[in-house]
């Protein structure tokens, strides 16, 4: 699998939504050299499956034998609007870093060929800051602020940081030394803002390649700030059930339905990954699978015909099970209302419990991951512990305090003692 540059083109690109600046690409490929990629995230809110979609598409990277890196956007993070305050940043950096290792290997994909880089580790350098200083002298507010529309958050009155963002996501390709950059469709305007500036620093152009984006559970958007949109990776089996139980997914209505979406973009393409596996189909990733923790068997039913990459169980009396060897012919099943939401929403709901539980499981054997959630995400309802005031004694001062006498008092006794005194000696003498 892969053996050639036009076999590895194919393998670097299937499933994409767009590609810019491919034939870059086959140009490194056609010299034998090993392209270069770097997928970045910014560790703000908690990582969704959403996240399955790049992460498996970096299995194909691999075995097309390109050299991968994994930015966590630690400074991104910050500017970003304070999604990620800066006290939190540095531990949502280790949570992403512990939850991708998790992932990358509950999907047998080896992480030693992955090169994990902080964006602090670089982006705070005397060089990085002079290119970042000199992009701002030719970049206009309008270019800066369109280029981040749909990845920076938006605010009534924008700070100066989104501003910024965009110019520093260009700016990784360069100082990352890679070919082509890796994100989402929401990135495109960041990726065409960073062909057209980065020349203009005597930079090289970079190819860009974009993964579709999954809708969220209720459509729209899945995003880590809408806990209704979205499934996080350590969401147990009954949450994971009850909010696709309650996603949006009309009978014949195959427009922004997160459940069909879904797998279109993460179950057929992992389940289409471990097939190529047991075929011994790798390429270059020899070392695909050798870790994996977790079942690793498609989303097929026993029993289902060669070919099958999705199956939906169903019982006899309802019409038996449907198998399914690609995505087109399921959306055009569920058009036609020959799948009911209820059917396609259990074997998702089975398919994503599968997908989560060696994640969890890894998770809960973590304690120093355990530990860094907690820091990362701390829980907003959480009462604060009252602490209790601990009394010290402090002694009172000479001629203070509760047995202490008034000074007209103690005087008196004083005098008194002394003329006792002297008509005792009196009496002693006579």
């Amino acid at each position: 699998m892969a053996s050639t540059a036009e076999e590895k083109f194919e393998l670097i690109t299937r499933r994409l939504d767009e590609v810019l600046g491919g034939d870059l690409i086959k140009a490194i490929l056609a010299e034998g050299k090993t392209p270069k990629c770097y997928w970045g995230s910014a560790p703000t809110g908690r990582p969704h499956i959403g996240y399955f979609v790049p992460l498996t598409k970096i299995a194909d990277f691999l075995r097309a034998d390109v050299d991968v890196t994994i930015l966590l956007a630690d400074v991104h993070a910050f500017l970003d609007n304070l999604k990620a305050p800066l006290e939190l940043v540095a531990y949502r950096t280790q949570y992403y870093k512990k939850l991708l290792l998790a992932v990358f290997t509950s999907l047998g994909i080896p992480t030693s060929k992955l090169r994990f880089v902080e964006g602090s580790s670089y982006q705070l350098s005397r060089e990085y800051n002079l290119d970042n200083y000199k992009l701002c002298t030719i970049v206009t507010e309008h270019d800066a602020k369109k280029a981040g529309a749909e990845v920076v958050k938006q605010v009534e009155s924008p700070l100066l940081s989104g501003l910024i963002y965009p110019g520093m996501q260009a700016l990784d390709e360069q100082y990352l030394d890679c070919d082509f950059q890796f994100g989402g469709v929401d990135q495109r305007k960041i990726f065409t803002f960073a062909e057209l500036y980065l020349p203009r620093l005597g930079y090289r152009k970079r190819a860009h390649l974009m993964n579709p984006m999954v809708p969220g559970l209720a459509g729209g958007k899945m995003s880590s700030s809408d806990p209704n949109s979205k499934i996080d990776f350590l969401d147990p089996p009954e949450v994971v059930r009850r909010k696709i139980k309650s996603a949006f997914c009309e009978e014949g209505n195959t427009t922004q339905n997160g459940v069909l979406a879904f797998v279109k973009a993460v179950l057929i393409p992992i389940s289409e990954l471990r097939i190529e596996r047991l075929q011994g189909k790798t390429g270059a990733d020899a070392e695909e699978g050798a870790g994996a923790v977790g079942e690793q068997t498609p989303f097929v039913l026993e029993g289902a015909p060669k070919g099958t990459v999705f199956s939906i169980f169903r019982k006899e009396e309802h019409g038996g099970s449907l198998h399914y060897s690609n995505f087109d012919a399921l959306e055009a099943d569920f058009a036609a209302k020959k799948v009911h939401p209820k059917d396609l929403k259990t074997a998702v709901a089975d398919a994503i419990v599968r997908l989560l539980d060696p994640i969890r499981q890894m998770f809960e054997a973590d304690e120093e991951w355990q530990k860094v959630e907690k820091l990362a995400y701390p829980d907003p309802n959480a009462k604060a512990e009252k602490k209790k005031k601990v009394k010290v004694y402090h002694p009172p001062p000479p001629g203070k305090g509760k047995n202490t006498q008034p000074a007209e008092t103690t005087a008196a006794s004083e005098d008194g003692a002394h003329f006792a005194a002297e008509a005792a000696k009196q009496e002693g003498s006579s």
